[in-house]
C-alpha cells in the first residue's frame, strides 16, 4: 500500500460518523446493510449518511450494492486490512517483542475458528 492511500483511508476513518458507520458494517458482515437501516441505526439523516459513505467508498473502505429499490454497503475488510498491516509492518523495527504485546490482544478478541465452527457456518 502506498502513503498516499493509507492516509485516504485513515482521513475517511478520522470523523466520528464514518467511524462508527464502518464499524457498524464491520458488525453487520458479510451481509451488508441497507443505507436506510444504517441511517436509522446511527440515528444520522440519510443525506448526511450518504455524504460519509460516499467519502468511505471513495477510500476503498466502502462497498455498495443495489438490491431493487435500496443500497446494500458492506465493509470491505480486503481494504482495511491493507491499512492495518501497513501501519503494522514496521512497527517492531527487527524488534518482535515490541509487537507482541499488539498481536497478543488481537488473539485475544478474535480467537481463530474451531474446526466445529467454520463446519457450522
Amino acid at each position: 500500500m502506498e502513503d498516499e492511500q493509507a492516509v485516504i483511508a485513515l482521513a475517511a476513518l478520522a470523523q466520528p460518523t464514518r467511524l462508527q458507520a464502518f464499524r457498524t458494517l464491520v458488525k453487520h458482515e458479510p451481509a451488508g446493510i441497507a443505507a436506510g437501516d444504517l441511517a436509522r441505526l446511527l440515528e444520522v439523516p440519510q443525506n448526511t449518511l450518504s455524504s460519509h459513505l460516499t467519502i468511505l467508498s471513495r477510500a476503498g473502505l466502502v462497498t455498495a450494492q443495489r438490491h431493487s429499490r435500496s443500497i446494500v454497503y458492506r465493509a470491505n475488510l480486503a481494504e482495511f486490512q491493507k491499512v492495518a498491516l501497513f501501519l503494522l509492518q514496521d512497527c517492531c523495527g527487527g524488534r518482535p517483542e515490541i509487537c507482541a504485546p499488539l498481536i497478543e490482544s488481537l488473539a485475544r478478541c478474535c480467537p481463530p475458528k474451531t474446526k466445529k465452527e467454520k463446519s457450522r457456518a
